[in-house]
């Protein structure tokens, strides 16, 4: 497998789609031809029905932020595809998890999840803000992620690890904010066109601070479920945990002990729907369980290298906290532990294990000089001092 490659791209939005489908013009066809074979199987949908499915979303997204649309028009020049092609795989998540939603009680095939952290200045031993998460998914994204580095003409500079062609995943950005994410699915996930999973990604990681990051979320209806835990270099981190709809169907989460732990299933005592996402990701609660215990049982403030040993743990094996393939599940269904990602927001580092943390070793992403625009919203001297940057 190697080295996820790195794609950097400069300029508008519609400039930086087209840099980046040119550099990973073969990962982006890889998407495709992928999710061809992954609709098919879930929703039973052939591509041609995906093109048309995936055209109910552009006013829904015209009205969040038409920039994204060219951004993604942009892509599919740069990769030689269609638009389609590429907003496809950006809904990806609505087209798969509707349709594990409404079969989810007759068969609860194991859809992979994700296991992620932050941890305050307060409870980390560099005084600094650090979150990161493993990034579990199909098999077939080992051959498509991308280390995406934007540097933009509007809003903050960011860098996402990413599968080629989506707008954005887990990172961080040149304004202190970071994000990781997991996947939830309640019985509301029905495909209902609003804004996608990973628009809203996107637009958190455009954020120049945690209330904009909520803003992101709250701004129009969305069409599925996720979970967002971002935090900032100001010290602040959130969980929210959102369900299909507006405003009203985000509940909030926030650290206990100066540390937010987030797996695949709701948390919150609010949530008041039904939590699917516990019939296709049985293993969500264990995983939390693990990551607690590897917290509390450190007894001492938290590094890096902490959580490097932490998200390795196979405990539930093939389901641990580091997800291997499980043979006994349909080729299609197979999902495995495709990243590990690691931020120190002050200092604007980055560790990435490419595949299996257990197996794969970080390697270490020095961001201070790539992510040191300066923030808008920060001037004036306004901005929190970041020792040991």
């Amino acid at each position: 497998m190697g080295t996820f490659p790195h794609v950097r791209v400069e300029g508008g939005h519609r400039e930086r789609g087209r840099q980046y489908g040119e550099q990973a013009r073969d990962r982006v066809r890889r998407s495709i031809e992928a999710y061809d074979e992954v609709f098919s199987h879930y929703a039973g949908w052939r591509w041609d029905d995906v093109r048309n499915e995936v055209r109910r979303y552009v006013e829904p997204i015209q009205s969040f932020d038409a920039r994204y649309l060219e951004e993604i028009r942009g892509i599919a020049e740069g990769a030689g595809v269609a638009f389609e092609d590429v907003l496809g795989i950006n809904v990806r998540t609505e087209v798969m998890f509707a349709a594990k939603a409404r079969k989810a009680e007759a068969e609860a095939r194991r859809v992979d999840g994700c296991s992620a952290f932050a941890v305050l200045p307060e409870a980390s031993d560099s005084g600094h803000t650090l979150m990161g998460q493993n990034w579990d998914w199909l098999l077939h994204s080992l051959d498509t992620v991308v280390v995406l580095e934007a540097t933009q003409d509007e809003g903050p500079d960011f860098v996402t690890i990413v599968e080629a062609g989506l707008l954005a995943k887990t990172g961080m950005n040149s304004s202190g904010i970071g994000l990781t994410t997991n996947a939830l699915i309640t019985d509301q996930d029905e495909g209902v066109p609003g804004i996608p999973y990973h628009l809203v990604l996107r637009a958190m990681l455009d954020a120049e601070n945690m209330s904009d990051a909520y803003a992101a979320v709250q701004r129009r209806f969305r069409s599925s479920s996720a979970n967002y835990l971002v935090a900032s270099d100001d010290g602040i981190a959130v969980d929210i945990e959102a369900a299909p709809g507006d405003f009203e169907r985000l509940f909030l989460g926030f650290p206990t002990g100066d540390v937010l732990l987030h797996t695949n299933h709701f948390v919150s005592p609010a949530f008041d729907g039904k939590d699917v996402s516990l019939w296709v990701m049985p293993d969500s609660p264990f995983r939390l369980q693990r990551l607690r215990c590897a917290v509390d049982a450190a007894g001492r403030k938290l590094r890096i290298d902490d959580f490097q040993t932490f998200l390795s743990d196979h405990a539930n094996y093939p389901s641990g906290v580091c997800c291997h393939r499980d043979a006994r599940m349909d080729e299609l269904d197979q999902g495995a532990t495709i990243a590990s990602v690691l931020m120190d927001l002050d200092a604007r580092r980055m560790w990435i294990a490419d595949g299996h943390p257990c197996s794969s070793p970080y390697r270490e992403l020095d961001y201070s000089a790539f992510l040191s625009k300066p923030s808008p919203v920060r001037a004036g001297g306004v901005a929190r001092d970041r020792p040991n940057a």
